[in-house]
């Protein structure tokens, strides 16, 4: 364990940020300088058939100890950080945490408070890896990666331990929505895994939402305005028309646990040419394809009232619901819920508001729910991890590989 906290603050100093701009895979090429130390390190600890492919993706394997005939296991998480906030020298601080407020950066006068973040009094006494207050940390998911490997190296060094062949992976651009895009699970060779990519102390997630995007493109047309009467349509209106007409209350600052919603990511424009981007998310099927046909019957209304192809829309499904796999193979959620309580932790079983890695692979023929990293406040300059639930991450780790055995 001693190597655990070494490890992460190393991985999260490399700027690993992932870029959806870019056509390559990695998107950008810290991730590879990361894979690469990954593959290094994974070598020396004693882990065989190190791969990384020429997209990026890193697999290798910790043969069996046991003659039995048990399932390969697989652990995954992802090389890269959100493009949400810089990581640009990354300057993680160890803190014991009093109770207080933490003052992550005295120049700046950046604090890191439990009364805008009540769940740190839930640590109170602990040891917490922190930002500097500029940066967001990389917890998610390099906290994934270091207890992978952390449990990894334990096995490896405690053969007592019986367990079966384990497979791990990391994956790149898995925070833009491409993480499982070139991944081989015929080569992966495992019967399921576990991302190790989710929060809290405890987590434990086989559901997520089903996911579109639409990119709304709007026609206006610009004239001047002292003689536009009758004349003038301002697209920029129109976009704030089309989203007026979305319900209020369905948007992630209102939502909470099953709710879906809108999310309006971005809007560009000018009086002749506006351009909407939203996401769609709900964990009812049949809930997402109202709120799909919802913003088709609000674009054809739009077409009927400023004229046929104003508004033009481009929905696209970006991921769906792993609970459909998971479900008919439900022991793989009790096996991970058995090693949490082994491991001394109350299971949070809770929705995933969001996607991971493993909601594409469980449609991909590798069912994969989601294991609790540790950390807080992802994708934010408040991003924090107490380095308890890390150990604790990788007890779970082992404990899976264990059992898995029996």
């Amino acid at each position: 364990m001693e190597k655990l906290v070494e490890r992460f603050i190393r991985y999260a100093k490399i700027n690993t940020r992932s870029d959806d701009k870019s056509k390559s895979c990695p998107s950008t090429p810290g991730q590879t300088v990361l894979a690469n130390m990954l593959a290094n390190e994974m070598k020396m600890i004693g882990l065989q058939d190190i791969l990384i492919d020429k997209n990026g993706y890193v697999m290798a394997t910790l043969p069996g100890n046991i003659s039995k005939e048990v399932p390969v296991i697989g652990f995954l998480a992802h090389l890269d950080t959100s493009p949400d906030y810089t990581a640009e020298n990354v300057n993680p601080l160890l803190k014991k945490y009093t109770g207080k407020d933490i003052l992550l950066n005295t120049k700046e006068n950046i604090v890191l408070s439990p009364r805008e973040f009540p769940m740190l009094n839930d640590y109170t006494g602990q040891t917490l890896i922190t930002t500097d207050g500029t940066t967001l940390l990389g917890a998610d998911d390099k906290a994934g990666i270091a207890e992978i490997i952390t449990a990894m190296e334990y096995l490896i060094n405690h053969p007592e331990i019986k367990h079966g062949p384990v497979r791990i992976a990391f994956t790149p651009d898995e925070e833009i929505g491409r993480g499982a895009d070139k991944f081989d699970v015929e080569k992966f060779c495992a019967q399921f895994a576990y991302t190790v990519d989710g929060g809290a102390l405890g987590e434990l997630e086989y559901e997520n939402f089903n996911a579109a995007k639409a990119k709304i493109s709007i026609q206006g047309l610009n004239v001047h305005p002292g003689t536009a009467k009758n004349k003038m349509k301002n697209s920029m209106l129109i976009a704030m028309e089309l989203n007026n007409m979305l319900p209020a209350s369905a948007v992630p600052e209102h939502t909470d646990a099953y709710e879906g919603f809108f999310h309006l990511t971005e809007i560009t424009g000018t009086v002749e040419n506006t351009t909407v981007n939203y996401i769609i998310r709900d964990h009812d099927l049949t809930l997402f394809n109202k709120k799909k046909e919802l913003m088709v019957k609000i674009v054809n209304f739009l077409n009927i009232k400023y004229g046929l192809n104003t508004v033009k829309l481009d929905m696209l499904d970006q991921y769906y619901n792993m609970k459909e796999k998971i479900e008919p193979i439900f022991h793989i959620v009790e096996l991970a819920q058995q090693a949490i309580i082994e491991s001394g932790i109350a299971p949070k079983v809770i929705p995933i508001r969001g996607g991971t890695d493993g909601s594409r692979l469980s449609y991909m023929g590798l069912p994969c729910p989601n294991l609790f990293a540790g950390g807080h406040n992802f994708h934010s300059r408040f991003e924090f991890i107490p380095v308890k639930s890390m150990e604790k991450a990788v007890e779970v780790i082992v404990k899976i590989t264990e059992l898995n055995a029996l």
